[in-house]
C-alpha cells in the first residue's frame, strides 16, 4: 500500500464526530508511510465518482469507512481492477467485516490493513430492472435477495435507520414481514457441476456469498464462501412464516437442522421472473424486488451470476 483514500459518508453519525472518528486510523496509515486522504462522499452516485477520482490520481488502495452500503458503492469502481478494497467498520451489521475477521476498532482495523494480504476474490452480479423499468446492473459482495426481503428495503428505504432509531426501525421491520403477503415467483438454475436445470416456484431467493454475517443470523446460508467460485443459494419454496423463523432460529443456534420447504444448493447462475401465469388478465401484478448487499436495486426479472476473479480485498492472513 503506497497511496490510500478514506471515503466515508459524513452524514452518518454527524460530520465532524465522523471527521474526529477517521483522524486516528488515517494517522495510522501516514505513519505507516502510506499517502492517506479523507474524502467525504454525498450519496451513491457521489461515492463512485469519488473513487474513480481516486483511483486515477494513483490510489492503489479505497478505504471503504462506513458498512456493506458503502462497501457496496465502492466496489462498482474496483470491480475487475487491480486496485484493493479495505474495510474500517463503521455501519451497522457490517456484514463483510464479519466474515473477514477484521477488528471493530478503527485504529486497529488501520493497523491491521497495513499488515493485510490481498486476497483476489469473485464478486456476484444481478441484472434487473431498474424503478423505471429499465434494465441495469449491479455487483455484489455479500449477498442478493429477491422477495421478502428486498420487500422490506422497499418499505424501509435508506436513511431509515437514522431518521427513526435502530429500535423503530426493526418494530416496522417486524410488522411488514408479518404482513407481507408471500408472493410466489418463477427461479431457475443449475447447480454446480450440473447442467441440469432446476425451476421452483419461491417466496425468497437469496443469493449469498459471505459465511459468517455476524449478530444474531451468523451463518445465514451454510457452505457459502468468498473463497468458492459460486453462490450458496438460499431458495424458499414455502409460503410458512413459522418455517422462515425456524430457518433463523437455526442460524442463530448454528444447528444443521433440514427446514422442510426451504432448500440450499449452490449455482453459478439464477435467473428470477414473475409467473405469468398465476395472475387473470384482470388483476395486476404486484412487483416483486430486488436488492443486493442491503440496497434496494429494483424489480423482477432478475439474473444473479458470479464473477470470479473479480476484487481485491486486503483482509487478515488465516
Amino acid at each position: 500500500m503506497r497511496k490510500a483514500a478514506l471515503l466515508y459518508n459524513p452524514d452518518s453519525g454527524g460530520s465532524k464526530q465522523r471527521q474526529r472518528e477517521l483522524e486516528a486510523p488515517l494517522a495510522v496509515l501516514r505513519g505507516g508511510g502510506v499517502e492517506a486522504n479523507l474524502i467525504p462522499t454525498r450519496s451513491q452516485d457521489h461515492a463512485g465518482d469519488e473513487t474513480r477520482r481516486a483511483v486515477a490520481s494513483g490510489c492503489d488502495t479505497i478505504f471503504a469507512c462506513g458498512g456493506d452500503g458503502t462497501i457496496h458503492n465502492i466496489a462498482q469502481v474496483l470491480a475487475t481492477s487491480p486496485v484493493a478494497l479495505a474495510i474500517l467498520p463503521m455501519g451497522t451489521a457490517n456484514a463483510l467485516a464479519h466474515d473477514l475477521g477484521l477488528p471493530f476498532n478503527v485504529i486497529a482495523a488501520a493497523k491491521s490493513a497495513l499488515r493485510a494480504t490481498p486476497r483476489r476474490v469473485a464478486l456476484g452480479c444481478v441484472k434487473y430492472a431498474d424503478i423505471q423499468e429499465k434494465r441495469a446492473s449491479r455487483y455484489f459482495v455479500v449477498a442478493a435477495g429477491v422477495g421478502v426481503d428486498a420487500h422490506l428495503f422497499y418499505k424501509l428505504h435508506s436513511g431509515a435507520k437514522q431518521r427513526i432509531g435502530m429500535a423503530a426501525y426493526y418494530a416496522k421491520a417486524w410488522n411488514l414481514w408479518f404482513t407481507y403477503p408471500m408472493t410466489r415467483f418463477a427461479a431457475e438454475y443449475a447447480e454446480t457441476g450440473s447442467d441440469a436445470l432446476k425451476r421452483a416456484d419461491v417466496t425468497e431467493l437469496m443469493a449469498v456469498r459471505i459465511r459468517n454475517f455476524g449478530g444474531v443470523v451468523q451463518e445465514l446460508a451454510p457452505g457459502a464462501s468468498l473463497d468458492r467460485d459460486d453462490m450458496r443459494l438460499v431458495c424458499c419454496r414455502t409460503a410458512s412464516r413459522l418455517a422462515y423463523l425456524a430457518y433463523v432460529t437455526r442460524g442463530l443456534l448454528r444447528l444443521r437442522w433440514r427446514i422442510p420447504g426451504i432448500d440450499l444448493a449452490y449455482s453459478k447462475k439464477v435467473s428470477c421472473d414473475y409467473r405469468t401465469s398465476s395472475f387473470a388478465a384482470s388483476q395486476q401484478q404486484p412487483r416483486i424486488y430486488v436488492e443486493a448487499d442491503g440496497e434496494l436495486l429494483g424489480t423482477l426479472p432478475a439474473e444473479i451470476t458470479v464473477v470470479p476473479d473479480a476484487l481485491t480485498l486486503l483482509a487478515p492472513s488465516r
